[in-house]
């Protein structure tokens, strides 16, 4: 648990780097409300992140479908972020270019794979490739 802790950590250490790396540079679909909208949803504390088709690129955002399992569910590992304090979650993408984080338990583990007694029905699709640069998005880093 510490090892996830330390490298959710340095991600954050490292994000604003990465950010600046990726949204660098000029683009006319860009320039006028930048790379990443970033919305709060009334009611609650999570925000919706709207990417530009170029900033999703640029991140090589990929996504992938949650699984039903039994009763559970199961999520690729590589969607599964950690924050600082612990606590478990993983992006979803209710629409192209959209994205908002939904709270996970995860039961276990099982190589690339993550079995989950909460979070994101079956078929939701889930952020895979792109997660700690969402996190930057949503929480500021790097601006």
């Amino acid at each position: 648990m510490h090892h996830r802790i330390r490298w959710s950590v340095a991600i954050a250490m490292v994000l604003p780097l990465l950010l600046t790396a990726c949204w660098g540079g000029s683009g006319a679909e860009e320039s006028a409300s930048g790379p990443a909208t970033v919305e709060e949803i009334e009611g609650t504390d999570l925000s919706r992140i709207t990417l530009t088709a170029r900033a999703a690129e640029r991140l090589d955002i990929q996504t992938r479908a949650v699984e039903k399992n039994g009763s559970g569910k199961v999520i690729p590992y590589s969607a599964v972020f950690y924050s600082p304090t612990g606590e478990t979650w993983a992006y979803i993408s209710p629409k192209p270019l959209t994205f908002v984080r939904e709270t996970i338990v995860v039961d276990r583990i099982d190589g690339d794979r993550a079995f989950l007694t909460k979070g994101p029905s079956p078929g939701t699709k889930v952020v895979t490739v792109g997660v700690a640069e969402l996190f930057g998005a949503e929480s500021g880093l790097g601006q």
